[in-house]
């Protein structure tokens, strides 16, 4: 490779901006003082936080000024760049997941700027295109930033960002002819997309519309905080201005709000939190004890009547399953590698661990599946561990064999006797796995895998290296190389 000097141009230095420290900015959580001594940045308006990013910039430009020198090496750059793509060229899945009996994926051909959503009616229907985002804009600048299919998979909502920015767009398709609705729901950010079981409408999560401080309000430069965040619910084929506001918390400006609704459609789920910490405030509302449903909400008749099931900041609470009243959650309260806890929310301190914290693993992620089974999936020794266990008591069931490597995704419901599992491990960019666990002993098949060209993983074999094995190679360095 040719050097910076044989270029016959001196690399420019590029000396990067000093960042004040300000060690008076100390907080007291719980007793622990834990200093701050950037938040001075947090000031957007402020001359010191200007001159700051200005000062950055112009390292920005050496930085250019250093690229166009390296542009003139002897390296075969060109060449390196081709090699590097053809090995990033293979395609991509993720794990697909199932609604009345359609199954919907993501897929990468290889080089494409986003991953297209496919639709397969059925285990052996043909797969198709239902929604490309590389269409969606010619410089591939606009993204899908999240989507949502209804229960019956009769509709799509999805969410559209531009240039990068936070603020999501949702519209709405009709999945069997891929006809767009006239639905648009503008000034959407950190939400999610929660469809009602009748099908009839989403909730979703939206800020005010935010007043224009002199940047593009989509450009997603962000120069003021978003505030009083709002949950609302939207009825297919109506404008939003006619959307239910169904939660808001004046008296809190900083919460931040996402749903979920339950797989047998009874309840909205409502996750209340401040920051980006594992912990969040856990709110239910019945929709079925609504006198006129949704529909009854409609016009000033009141936000929803949720039910504050957890009103502290005191741990993290996702939901797994609910039978009727009794709610099974993946937590992390007096468990900090999470554990399995249930509750009927008709005694709503009758809490009780379902499948406690393990003494080692880390409990990744449960999934309900095939009526009162739980697909676990457990970071053991630095190995992914897959179960089958009891949703009702927790028990051992069945382990799950898996090679060594990461589970990147489970994608099951309690409807439904099929899981599919997202693997990746250092042999393989991606399996895609299909556990029928209707059988007494759960049978894993290759659903799809990943192949790159040139490569073949039954070539090599993957073995866990525990760490007195890596101690032990560190005092050995003439077998390291550098």
């Amino acid at each position: 490779m040719g050097s910076l000097a044989a270029a016959g141009k001196p690399s420019p230095a590029l000396r990067y901006p000093p960042a004040r420290r300000d060690d008076d900015n100390v907080d007291d959580y719980h007793g622990v003082l834990v200093p701050d001594p950037y938040r001075w940045m947090e000031e957007l308006e402020s001359e010191e936080v200007k001159e700051f990013v200005d000062a950055q910039a112009a390292v920005a430009d050496a930085a250019a000024v250093a690229d166009a020198v390296l542009s003139t090496c002897d390296a075969p750059r060109a060449r390196l760049r081709g090699q590097l793509t053809a090995l990033f060229d293979h395609p991509r899945f993720r794990a697909p997941f199932k609604r009345a009996g359609s199954y919907f994926y993501l897929h990468n051909a290889g080089l494409q700027p986003h991953s297209a959503l496919y639709v397969q009616h059925g285990p052996g229907g043909e797969p198709d295109v239902l929604l490309d985002p590389n269409a969606f804009s010619d410089d591939a600048t606009v993204s899908l930033a999240m989507f949502g299919v209804s229960h019956d998979g009769e509709h799509l909502a999805y969410g559209t960002s531009a240039s990068g920015s936070d603020w999501i767009t949702i519209r709405v398709m009709r999945v069997r002819d891929r006809r767009r609705l006239h639905d648009e729901i503008s000034w959407v950010k950190f939400s999610d997309i929660a469809w009602t079981r009748d099908g009839k409408g989403f909730f979703y999560s939206r800020f005010p519309a935010p007043k224009n401080d002199g940047a593009p309000l989509d450009s997603g430069i962000k120069t003021s905080v978003n505030l009083n965040h709002e949950v609302y619910y939207h009825f297919l084929g109506t404008n939003q201005s006619e959307d239910v506001l169904c939660w808001e918390d004046p008296d809190h400006p900083k919460y931040i709000y996402t749903t979920e609704v339950s797989e047998d459609g009874k309840y909205v789920i409502l996750s209340v939190a401040e920051t980006s910490e594992p912990v969040n405030k856990s709110y239910y509302c019945d929709l079925s004890a609504l006198p006129d449903g949704l529909e009854g909400m409609k016009g000033d008749h009141g936000m929803l009547p949720f039910v504050k099931l957890v009103d502290e900041f005191e741990a993290y609470y996702a939901l797994i399953a609910n039978d009727d009243t009794q709610f099974t959650f993946l937590t992390n309260k007096n468990a900090p590698k999470y554990k399995l806890s249930r509750v009927d929310v008709n005694e709503p301190h009758s809490w009780i661990d379902v499948l406690p914290e393990d003494e080692k693993a880390v409990l990744e992620s449960a999934c309900a599946v095939h009526g009162d089974k739980l697909m676990v999936n457990y970071l053991s020794d630095v190995k992914y561990v897959l179960q089958m266990r009891s949703l009702v008591t927790g028990e051992l069931l069945h382990d799950i064999p898996i090679d060594i490597g990461s589970v990147n995704g489970i994608s099951g419901r309690r409807d439904d006797s099929e899981v599919f599992i997202h693997f990746a491990s250092f042999l393989t960019p991606g399996i895609i796995y299909r556990c029928d666990v209707s059988k007494e002993t759960p049978e894993m098949n290759i659903y799809r895998e990943i192949s790159v060209s040139g490569f073949d993983r039954t070539d090599f074999e993957a073995k866990q290296v525990t760490s007195i094995t890596l101690r032990a190679l560190s005092m050995i360095p003439e077998l390291v190389e550098v």
